[in-house]
């Protein structure tokens, strides 16, 4: 967002002290903007619910939605004008913080309905109703909290405004504001892990961030000319590693959402259901329409096919935490990330703080994140069974905006180590989202590569950044090994691929008819071209392997990746020839995710080397 500046014009406060709808914009505004410039902060002192230092980006985020959407024209008054704030924040949601932010603009503008205008009882009233309507969203309310601010500021508010002492909207809510700081002030007192660490609650600190801008925006009548970032107080002292202040429950290491939409939604209903799950940290934000669900959970497509009973789901997202608070514990230098593309041994991830973003997978009408909504043997299991032909799709610029913006407030730089341009807009999604963010310091690496090569190159960028390279070295390091990165493949049945586009028809109808395998190589390009085939079905995997070993430069030791598509006993047997036919540093057996899958179909074989490089 562009920050602006506007003088603040007469008349939208009028004589009786009725607020209109052109001053609580503006004053929203405010808010919002002060919030976003406070982001690091709220970041670097977040440990509860989960130390996972992404509050200040979700309430950014949050808030963003509702500054480049609600906030961007006018409205004919008040009523009409939260109704959009409740909109937008619930479709942006974003976290926990975010949700329960979302929930209490929901119900300032249930509580206002219609009006155009609203004085202060009025407006102290709504700020009542939408406090418990931010404390009845989540299943396990704590105090000590964001919603103990809340509340502190909404009672203040009300007890001024039924005190019937004249004092100006100003003054008024001003007094509101010192018992949210007060509030604030106290949480670690209620909260033992906020006392351990030394900070306030990083919620309830962003709400006050967006009171003072309000309060800022009553007392100067003018929107900032520029946001700038606070100084660092004595909170970002005390808020150590975070992996010493709290552990992310492995049992919920998800942080996962979605939009809910239907008729007649059934809040308390989902609740229930997410607490039969075992989900905690639950906020199910929005009305009878619409609602954001947030919830931490073991598996996110157990989640969203309980959710799918009472609506529609749309616009899933899952956060590992585990991943979140590992970079937020060791903040500094290069952070790598790929895409789910890239077939990553099991654990590779964690070890090297590799993050991770999810393509889309779909059957027919029902999307999943791969990898966290359906795994790949969930994918082949459909795969075999469904009539409808799978599709996968690129992440939303939305999603990896969100995980450039959350690691690059504890980096200096990220590389993103991206799918082939060649064969899917992933990288131009990336790319977007990095011109849009900090250009200058986000990195997209295009592999011309899929699948395990894609993989081989990400640990391979991983393992320099752990190392302290920066990011052009860890760049400079993928451009010499891109060209020595090959990847081949063997599809045991090409009526997928031919249902897919991949390949033409005529070539599956010559397969079929002469019994041959084809088998194909990932060329500079970026594409899979047929190089060879295999004719009859015996010993596949050890005639591919033969295959495979004549291709390759000899006196080269060598790290190797063999994936299959749904036929691991295949795969072992290619993987056993391999490793006593190369001379290899390291191999690993991986089942090939469906970006690959869904083209290839169930049997197929890949093969991915790269060579050794030096430590």
């Amino acid at each position: 967002m562009s920050p602006i500046a506007s003088t603040f014009p007469a008349g939208r406060v009028d004589a009786a002290g009725r607020i209109r709808a052109a001053a609580l914009r503006h004053a929203l505004i405010a808010g919002a903007h002060r919030v976003i410039s406070r982001r690091d902060l709220l970041n670097k002192i977040n440990v509860f619910p989960v130390p996972d230092g992404d509050t200040g980006n979700n309430l950014a985020l949050t808030l963003g939605t509702v500054l480049s959407g609600a906030l961007q024209r006018r409205a004919a008054g008040v009523g009409a004008l939260l109704q959009r704030v409740s909109d937008h924040a619930i479709d942006g949601a974003r976290g926990n913080s975010g949700a329960i932010l979302a929930q209490f603009f929901s119900g300032l503008s249930e509580a206002v309905g219609a009006r155009a205008s609203i004085n202060r009882r009025d407006l102290a009233e709504a700020a009542r109703s939408a406090s418990r309507s931010a404390r009845g969203a989540m299943s396990e309310p704590r105090e000590g909290t964001m919603i103990s601010v809340i509340a502190a500021f909404a009672e203040a508010l009300a007890v001024a405004a039924e005190s019937g002492e004249r004092h100006d909207l100003r003054h008024w809510f001003e007094s509101a504001l010192a018992q949210a700081r007060a509030a604030l002030q106290r949480t670690p007192d209620q909260l033992p892990v906020l006392r351990k660490a030394g900070v306030v609650d990083a919620g309830g600190q962003g709400f006050v961030d967006m009171l003072e801008g309000i309060s800022d925006f009553l007392a100067k009548r003018t929107l900032p000319v520029s946001v700038a970032q606070d100084d660092a107080d004595s909170d970002l002292e005390a808020a150590v590693a975070h992996a010493e202040l709290a552990d992310v429950d492995p049992e919920h290491r998800w942080c996962t959402e979605c939009l809910l939409v239907g008729e007649g939604l059934d809040r308390p209903g989902v609740q229930a259901s997410l607490a039969r799950l075992g989900a905690n940290c639950v906020v199910v934000a929005g009305g009878a329409h619409r609602m954001k669900v947030h919830a931490h959970v073991a598996k996110p497509s157990a989640m969203f096919d309980v959710l799918g009973r009472f609506g529609r789901v749309e616009a899933t997202k899952a956060d590992d935490m585990l991943a979140q608070a590992r970079s937020a514990s060791v903040p500094g230098g290069v952070v790598v990330v790929t895409d789910s593309s890239a077939d990553l041994p099991a654990g590779i991830a964690d070890s090297l703080n590799l993050h991770v973003i999810p393509l889309r997978v779909s059957f027919g009408e029902q999307d999943y994140l791969d990898g966290v909504g359906i795994s790949s043997s969930e994918f082949y299991a459909r795969l075999r069974e469904d009539l409808v032909l799978p599709r996968t799709s690129q992440p939303p610029v939305g999603d990896f905006r969100r995980q450039f913006e959350f690691l690059l407030s504890h980096h200096a730089d990220v590389v993103y180590v991206g799918l082939s341009r060649a064969v899917s807009g992933t990288l131009q999604a990336a790319e977007s989202a990095a011109q849009r963010g900090h250009p200058e310091r986000t990195h997209v690496f295009d592999t011309a590569n899929a699948a395990g090569g894609q993989a081989l190159l990400a640990i391979a960028a991983a393992e320099r950044a752990a190392r302290g390279a920066t990011a052009a070295e860890v760049c400079a390091l993928l451009s010499e090994l891109k060209p020595k990165t090959l990847t081949f493949a063997l599809a045991r049945d090409v009526r997928h691929a031919v249902r897919g586009g991949r390949i033409p028809r005529w070539v599956g109808t010559v397969a079929s008819i002469i019994k041959a395998t084809p088998i194909a190589r990932v060329k500079a390009d970026g594409r899979l071209h047929p190089c060879s085939a295999l004719f009859g079905s015996q010993r596949a995997p050890e005639r591919f392997a033969a295959y495979v070993v004549g291709q390759l430069p000899k006196n080269t030791r060598w790290r190797l990746i063999v994936g299959h598509c749904d036929a691991l006993a295949d795969g072992n047997a290619l993987l056993n020839v391999l490793r006593e036919r190369l001379d290899l540093a390291e191999s690993w057996l991986v089942e090939t995710g469906p970006a690959v899958g869904a083209h290839a179909g169930p049997g197929s074989l890949v093969v991915c080397v790269q060579p050794e490089v030096s430590k």
